[in-house]
């Protein structure tokens, strides 16, 4: 729990983000000349005060309160970008997802926050992720409302389970052909392995984000979840130095391109009698061959459609109604 560490455990930077407290960082842009706004506990954006058009960037980490290597990674880009803040080529919004999860040190408090992203929400309306949620739509909104055309966000996440492509990304089919092309690209310099086409909204915030305010957007994962102070941030290296590229309007380096999946199946949980027959020790991008049995949930049995189907976020502890695993081809 990060209430639990010394106060001088952490680098002032990282409990700084940890806990939502903006109030150096913004200090040092207003400074600079920038509007700098708080819209919501967590949330801080920071645009030109002459109101000239730039691209838009949204940044968003913790949105699983134990997925903290990001609020790493991100709290020092930030910090150093603060520190010369006439580099900051962008329209920024930097928002730390569920905050009480983090201080907890936990991955929600009630309900999964990044399922929370829909018009209907059923029993978990009344949870503390739907309120948190609708706080960071409305902020979400206004930031992106009058932005220019260029628009991104990057919901920056680590996985629970080892995975055959340590990093890699989910992307929303909807997202304009060109702005995805350039999304891919940026991931590609990013050095992320993979990436997912998404044809259809779970609820997710990047989801989101695309389908109602035409951001290229993406779910990253970036390796394993780890303790907050304890990550190692060189496995961050290649996805920091594009982010600051990114931030400081700077040519990406010419880098190879993700392999390319998109998703044939999604495997629901639909009562309490949902088995998976993949093992809690499975690495996300497992093979699986034609007809083999994935899950079983009462009389409905989800099998491997194609020759060859890899499992992706497998996990049967979701809540009934939720997604509890993706069925992906390669495709590029």
């Amino acid at each position: 729990m990060l209430s639990s560490q010394p106060s001088n455990a952490l680098p002032e930077a990282v409990r700084a983000l940890a806990e939502a407290d903006f109030g150096t960082v913004a200090q040092r842009f207003r400074d600079a000349g920038f509007a700098v706004a708080l819209p919501a506990k967590g949330i801080m954006t920071v645009k030109p005060a002459d109101g000239q058009t730039r691209p838009a960037v949204l940044l968003s980490v913790g949105v699983h309160g134990d997925e903290t290597g990001p609020i790493e990674m991100v709290a020092h880009a930030v910090e150093a970008l603060s520190r010369a803040p006439q580099q900051l080529a962008v329209d920024l919004m930097l928002c730390v997802g569920n905050i009480d999860a983090i201080r907890a040190g936990k991955r929600f408090i009630d309900a999964d926050l990044n399922r929370m992203f829909r018009a209907q929400r059923g029993a978990l309306a009344g949870t503390a992720e739907a309120a948190r949620a609708d706080a960071m739509i409305a902020a979400t909104a206004a930031f992106f409302d009058g932005a220019g055309p260029v628009r991104w966000h990057l919901d920056l996440h680590t996985a629970i389970r080892a995975s055959h492509y340590p990093t890699f990304a989910v992307v929303p089919e909807l997202i304009e052909q060109d702005r995805k092309q350039a999304l891919v690209g940026w991931l590609g310099a990013a050095a992320i392995g993979a990436v997912i086409m998404n044809p259809k909204s779970s609820g997710t915030y990047s989801y989101h984000c695309a389908e109602h305010h035409g951001a290229a957007a993406s779910t990253v994962e970036l390796g394993r979840i780890g303790t907050l102070g304890q990550n190692d941030l060189s496995q961050f290296a290649d996805v920091a130095a594009a982010l600051d590229r990114l931030l400081r309007g700077e040519p990406q380096r010419q880098a190879g391109q993700p392999h390319v999946f998109k998703q044939v199946q999604e495997i629901i949980k639909h009562s309490d009698a949902f088995r998976m027959s993949v093992g809690r020790d499975t690495q996300n991008f497992t093979a699986l061959k034609r007809g083999e049995v994935i899950a079983t949930d009462g009389d409905t049995v989800y099998t491997v459609q194609h020759d060859e189907e890899l499992v992706v976020f497998p996990n049967p502890d979701v809540r009934v109604g939720l997604r509890a695993g993706l069925m992906v081809v390669r495709v590029a």
